[in-house]
């Protein structure tokens, strides 16, 4: 009779996996991650049965902290302009603590990726619209909401291949100039009263 399993060893494992994935990348082979989580590659094949569901669960645990952590940043905060949202959002993002996630889904290019999780590359687009129409629903704006996911998308993109920061932040500054325009340009103009 063999041991049931444990769901707190197996969902550690994995927590100490998407660790190590988040900050190397995802290998070729299971040892690295065996190494990063205490333990051997038998015991992680047993947890989770092949290579190819450890590393699609370790994706998918690292995509749930990347939503979790970056829908946080697009959350409206009473009292903040959301494009002022925005802008730190964009800091956070394009700053090193981001730079495990912006990496290790960059990998998403790559065939490979793409079977462990088919469909990613949708839900990677789509899950950002609506923490961004929500909030751009509190400046009467969302239908800006693709628009914005894709200066955010080709911006990263931009700075990915070239690693020019100074160019691409001083292109959002001015996207985000652009944007309180138009955000303005949809305020009611407040009546001036008579003397």
């Amino acid at each position: 009779m063999g041991r049931r399993p444990q769901p707190e060893i197996k969902d550690r494992l994995l927590d100490l996996c998407a660790d190590h994935a988040l900050e190397h990348g995802l290998p070729d082979k299971l040892d690295p991650l065996a190494r990063a989580a205490g333990t051997s590659t038998r015991m992680l094949i047993y947890h989770f049965g092949t290579r190819d569901v450890l590393l699609r669960a370790v994706l998918q645990r690292a995509r749930q902290r990347q939503l979790t952590v970056f829908g946080d940043l697009l959350r409206v905060r009473p009292g903040e302009p959301f494009t002022t949202t925005l802008v730190n959002a964009w800091t956070f993002i394009t700053g090193p603590e981001a730079q495990p996630y912006l990496r290790m889904f960059g990998q998403f290019r790559d065939s490979d990726a793409q079977r462990l999780l088919p469909g990613f590359r949708r839900a990677a687009t789509t899950d950002w619209l609506g923490p961004l129409e929500e909030g751009l629903r509190s400046v009467d704006r969302p239908e800006l909401a693709t628009l914005v996911l894709a200066v955010f998308h080709g911006l990263l993109m931009d700075l990915d291949t070239t690693g020019d920061s100074a160019r691409t932040n001083a292109a959002f500054a001015q996207f985000i100039a652009t944007l309180d325009d138009q955000i303005a340009d949809r305020r009611p103009v407040a009546a001036h009263s008579r003397n």
